[in-house]
């Protein structure tokens, strides 16, 4: 893979989950992330790594056309991912090593479920000259910068909210949780496969 190659889809793995067309992509980094101030910066990281590893195991089989999963039940199933954790951020916050792994675990294996949701396009993209795992290596680079890049942002943006006294770190919690919670919402209804 040359560098013009791997600048490529950098750009689409960031283009993954900065567009707008991949709103859910980017609640579900959101969701997990707002339960967390910037001193949690090392569970925070990991956990958003393990759903980017999810992601490219996923990305990597439907790629390969080893597992193919049929998109109105994938494009269903994103939403609800969005749905749980939201829900999930309702429950009074615990921080010890169980908790971490359950977190790391569900963000694994819904990462496993939003690669499928990208599968069939990169299955496309990816000419037969091109390595599979070089071009997907540098989607999942491009990606997982996008994804701290979003997780910044969240973590700013609470910072903000519970510095001007707008609200404290659980309401600031809740609300944008209640907020996401509504547009995961929204989309599950609108994706309905059946």
């Amino acid at each position: 893979m040359n560098l013009a190659d791997f600048k490529y889809y950098f750009t689409i793995g960031w283009h993954h989950i900065m567009s707008l067309d991949a709103l859910d992509h980017l609640y579900f980094i959101a969701v997990l992330s707002v339960i967390y101030q910037f001193r949690h910066w090392r569970q925070i990281f990991v956990l958003v790594t393990a759903f980017t590893i999810g992601h490219a195991i996923t990305l990597f089989l439907g790629g390969m056309d080893i597992i193919r999963v049929e998109d109105r039940f994938v494009e269903f199933a994103i939403p609800c991912t969005i749905v749980f954790s939201a829900l999930m951020n309702f429950r009074k916050q615990t921080s010890n090593q169980t908790t971490n792994k359950i977190q790391y675990a569900l963000a694994l294996f819904f990462g496993l479920i939003h690669g499928l949701g990208y599968a069939n396009t990169i299955r496309f993209m990816i000419s037969k000259d091109q390595s599979m795992v070089w071009s997907l290596f540098a989607f999942n680079v491009g990606l997982e910068i996008g994804q701290i890049f979003v997780v910044l942002l969240v973590l700013i943006l609470g910072v903000l909210a519970v510095f001007s006294k707008l609200f404290n770190t659980r309401e600031w919690m809740l609300s944008f949780s209640s907020l996401l919670l509504g547009l995961a919402i929204k989309l599950t209804i609108e994706r309905y496969p059946f």
